[in-house]
């Protein structure tokens, strides 16, 4: 795949991450019917990664 632009690297950075929020987040739910983990603890890991991506990628977009 051959990105040309700064537009459509910002387009194709934010579905990739899109894509991963979606396999993470399947994974987490797959998680708490298997091991009955608290929702707390499943919150905590969701904003965990989500304020990873965010200090990490946000300044890469602008």
């Amino acid at each position: 795949m051959h990105i040309d632009g700064t537009m459509a690297f910002s387009q194709a950075m934010i579905a990739f991450i899109c894509f991963a929020l979606l396999v993470v987040g399947g994974s987490l739910v797959i998680m708490r019917l298997r091991h009955k983990y608290h929702p707390n603890l499943i919150g905590a890991l969701i904003g965990g990664i989500l304020c990873f991506l965010l200090l990490e990628v946000l300044p890469s977009l602008t």
